[in-house]
């Protein structure tokens, strides 16, 4: 499943940005001197502006309830396309494969040599800007990507508060300046938008400190527990709770744990709660604590007690007086 998706997307991508020169060359002249009054690229011919953004309206309102289909960002990336908005449609196609690797589907040398591809096809300037300054931006230089970003997403007929552009712009800024106080309380009010969108989560956890570093680190880890960014902010949940950051990787949040146990519960399974000891063998932390408290409510199914008692005896250290409490519960 993952090669086809692979394939797909960067096919797509490669289809899609190929023919914005040819798109941008059938505009007529009154037509693009028409759109340069509005401070708006030109639209493709025959395309009714008021129509596509209606598409993106409704495409932005299903992200901000939740919704994140594979390859819905691809059709924005086609709606901007054809609203001549070619910058809006190279971001819109980057943050499907953004989205893609958040979630573990392909690596970050995919999405440097889609956006290295795109470089190589001769096409609108906007793609060449937009593609480099997504470059910059993938590969952290926040100087380069927020001057190019900066330049690119001012159009607010066709730019949301909360679009991915601005996103990537307000990430520039706190990468920069984590003290930056408006583009942080601006960052944090696009949240619904990015719910589902691991690196959202992420940078946030970054760059914010305290209580709300430790929320964006376990939504992150929750939005992809398996994905690029879930370790690091296993770090920074370790470094909240007061933990060595070398303990951080054995922490499992409260979802995650819940997880394991129902899927030991319903299998009748215990040997699948051994995926905890490492956390419960923690020093006291809100993570431990709330595993412990659960494996002791299981001492009363049939099979767990005794395998606790199993474990307990060629446990050692922390992990053997935690079993022993859990037992005698």
């Amino acid at each position: 499943m993952k090669s086809l998706f692979y394939l797909l997307t960067f096919a797509a991508v490669t289809f899609c940005f190929s023919a914005c020169a040819l798109s941008a060359s059938k505009t007529t002249n009154a037509e693009q001197i028409n759109w340069a009054a509005k401070g708006l690229p030109p639209p493709a011919d025959g395309v009714a502006l008021t129509s596509l953004l209606q598409k993106l309206d409704e495409l932005a309102e299903l992200e901000r309830a939740g919704t994140w289909i594979q390859g819905m960002a691809l059709s924005e990336s086609g709606i901007r396309e054809n609203a001549g908005d070619y910058a809006g449609a190279v971001a819109a196609a980057y943050k499907e494969l953004a989205l893609a690797y958040g979630r573990g589907f392909i690596q970050k040398s995919d999405l440097e040599n889609g956006l290295l591809n795109l470089l190589a096809v001769k096409g609108d300037e906007s793609v060449t800007v937009a593609a480099s300054s997504i470059l910059a931006f993938l590969n952290e230089k926040w100087d380069e990507a927020g001057t190019g970003l900066m330049s690119l997403f001012n159009h607010l007929e066709l730019d949301e508060p909360d679009g991915f552009g601005r996103w990537m712009i307000l990430v520039c800024a706190l990468e920069k300046d984590k003290s930056d106080k408006r583009a942080g309380a601006a960052y944090r009010s696009i949240r619904a938008r990015y719910a589902q969108f691991p690196e959202y989560w992420y940078r946030g956890a970054r760059v914010f400190s305290g209580i709300i570093a430790a929320e964006f680190a376990e939504n992150c880890i929750n939005s992809s527990p398996q994905g690029p960014f879930a370790n690091e902010c296993r770090l920074i949940l370790a470094s909240h709770t007061g933990l060595n950051p070398n303990d951080g990787l054995s922490i499992k949040t409260k979802l995650e744990i819940d997880s394991i146990i129902a899927q030991s519960v319903n299998s009748g399974n215990p040997q699948v709660l051994d995926s905890l000891f490492s956390l419960i063998s923690l020093p006291d932390n809100p993570y431990t604590v709330y595993a412990v408290g659960i494996f002791c409510s299981l001492t009363s199914y049939p099979g767990f007690r005794d395998y606790f008692n199993l474990q307990a005896a060629s446990a050692k250290g922390r992990l053997f007086e935690r079993l022993s409490y859990i037992c005698r519960s």
